[in-house]
């Protein structure tokens, strides 16, 4: 983002405005006013497999002009949040920052103990990844192949995750101004940033070449996308992709929407995250050729230009972190982790004072509480790490409401987890929560809520698997066991228009030691097995029967056997009703 040399801490109103899309403990809050709850139905396809958690997915900026970015609250206020990546030097920092010698050109200002080894001392006290953003505004190839040597050849801190630039097209070439992002280049094209990339990448992959490294996009729906700069023939993207697309590992957006009301800002997730995923994720198939598999979609920079320090943006950040994991973010870096703020513009949202701030916790301004106190959004990011940890499964949710979103995660371990999001800032939310592929325990599941202007997370057990009250704006995690049962079956799918691939997991809870088994069910919908894996499949119309191949006859007493197929679908249900093994009835999931 854009940052002024004379103010560093505050944000520079053009550049978010170019950047702005049209498209456990007691708990302290305010009470919400007692109003009747409405009734929600969320339904969860524990099968349908959505993302995998990244273990890079929640990140958080932080900028060498932050002089607390390094202190010593720094790492736990990390790990609680669930950071799992920090990116570094900072937003339009990056291209002003030189490494070597923690300086910065055109007269930036750089904090004291922001350098590149005390960054790295705070990751490695907090157990997270570094994304490192190299100067392309003002710096060379070789500058940024020489921090990839110092960082992973000298000092073998073994960083994975380079981008070259922060917001390029912000350098003047669509605008008849400078622009907010420093470019000493003598061309501001796409196609001179695209040339320079691929450089870049020679570059600093020839250092170590397990590296990935990024190149920055427009944000697709924000300004300039779709513009055509004098230089070039098409757009930034198009462009930076023609010529760069098949030597990148990743490419980068930005999100910034604001909103005309609390309301409007808090449909932005779900109105905004999938299209502009869906968006860039074509323009990689379009240019990136047969490795588009592997080319990623980092969002570098999340916010919002409204409401940022109340209630709003603390329901806002987990909705916009896990729809972005969802559509197939591996990274999202929340801006920032200090900010700043002009005391001079204060106002109130919902209760609580909007400073301005863009940061997650205050930088101790004298009109802000005390450094490092967490704003709704340290805390709804939180509430994360109580849905799912990196490895876990994201699978569908839904819900009958726009007032309230859903997420859910299957667990390494079998739990399904909920998190539901009540954007009423008025009435609660009574839930009726209903499951596929998943058979809860009856057992009273655990709960953890955070609640409007609220400044912990509590916990409780409470409701039941099937029914939970969320409070008025207000965030609640249901954690849940499966059944218990003799046997249990887990079943995974990924879909497409007309085809499916389903992994089946079979596990003997207590039928002794099984020697050899069949696995029969029957489909709801009209799937059609066209081939599979691991055993030996007969299907007549929605029956199919699994029996063992040879390998994995035996199955002890606690263990598992998996197999997997691929089938056709119309899209109408590929979820078996229901599983028995050698005659029992199994659970789901």
């Amino acid at each position: 983002m854009n940052w002024s040399a004379q103010t560093c801490r505050d944000r520079v109103i053009a550049a978010a405005a170019a950047l702005s899309l049209a498209v456990t403990g007691a708990i302290a809050a305010v009470a919400p006013p007692a109003h009747a709850a409405s009734s929600v139905s969320v339904s969860v396809d524990a099968a349908l497999q959505l993302a995998t958690i990244p273990a890079t997915g929640v990140g958080i900026n932080t900028a060498v002009f932050d002089a607390t970015m390094n202190d010593s609250a720094t790492p736990g206020l990390l790990r609680t949040a669930g950071m799992g990546a920090v990116r570094y030097p900072g937003g339009s920092h990056s291209d002003v920052y030189h490494w070597q010698t923690g300086t910065a050109s055109g007269g930036a200002y750089v904090a004291p103990n922001t350098g590149f080894d005390a960054f790295m001392g705070t990751m490695h006290a907090a157990g997270t990844q570094p994304i490192i953003t190299v100067n392309y505004g003002s710096g060379t190839p070789q500058e940024a192949a020489d921090w990839v040597k110092y960082a992973n050849a000298t000092k073998g801190y073994g960083i994975t995750y380079w981008e070259v630039g922060n917001e390029v097209y912000g350098n003047g070439e669509y605008s008849n101004s400078n622009g907010w992002e420093y470019d000493t280049h003598s061309s501001k094209s796409a196609t001179t940033y695209a040339t320079n990339l691929v450089q870049y990448v020679s570059a600093m992959k020839a250092v170590d070449p397990n590296i990935k490294i990024g190149a920055v996009l427009t944000t697709p729906g924000g300004w300039p996308d779709g513009v055509v700069g004098p230089g070039d023939s098409m757009d930034w993207n198009h462009t930076v992709l023609s010529i760069a697309g098949s030597k990148v590992d990743f490419v980068i957006v930005h999100t910034y929407p604001g909103g005309a009301s609390p309301a409007d800002l808090l449909t932005k997730p779900q109105a905004l995250i999938p299209n502009i995923a869906g968006t860039v994720r074509s323009l990689i198939n379009q240019y990136a050729g047969t490795n588009a598999p592997n080319v990623g979609i980092a969002v570098t920079e999340a916010n919002t230009t409204t409401y940022r320090d109340t209630s709003p943006n603390g329901l806002f950040a987990p909705d916009t972190y896990l729809t972005w994991m969802e559509n197939g973010a591996f990274n999202v870096d929340w801006w920032a982790l200090h900010n700043g703020v002009d005391c001079t513009d204060l106002s109130q949202v919902e209760g609580a004072t909007e400073y301005n701030d863009y940061g997650m916790v205050s930088s101790g301004a004298s009109c802000e509480p005390p450094l490092n106190t967490p704003f709704p959004a340290y805390y709804g990011t939180q509430m994360i790490s109580r849905l799912g940890a990196p490895g876990d499964t994201l699978v569908k949710a839904a819900g009958s409401s726009s007032l309230l979103s859903a997420h859910a995660v299957r667990r390494a371990n079998g739990d399904v987890a909920v998190m539901l999001i009540n954007k009423d800032p008025n009435n609660a939310a009574t839930v009726n929560l209903s499951y596929t592929g998943f058979t809860a325990s009856s057992d009273t599941p655990t709960v953890y809520s955070y609640l409007k202007n609220g400044n912990s997370i509590g916990t409780a057990q409470s409701g039941s698997p099937t029914t939970q009250t969320v409070p008025a704006y207000g965030i609640t995690v249901v954690q849940m066991h499966p059944t218990s049962a003799s046997c249990r079956v887990v079943y995974n799918r990924n879909e497409w228009p007309g085809g499916v691939i389903g992994t089946v997991t079979v596990v003997n809870n207590g039928l002794g030691q099984v020697n050899g088994w069949d696995l029969g069910f029957n489909f709801a919908g009209d799937t059609a097995i066209t081939s599979s894996w691991n055993a030996s499949v007969k299907q007549s119309g929605p029956s199919v029967n699994a029996g063992n191949a040879s390998f994995n006859a035996a199955i002890p007493q606690g263990g598992s056997a998996q197999w997997g197929f691929k089938a056709t679908w119309s899209g109408s249900d590929a979820n078996p009703t229901a599983f028995w093994l050698n005659g029992a009835t199994c659970a789901i999931g």
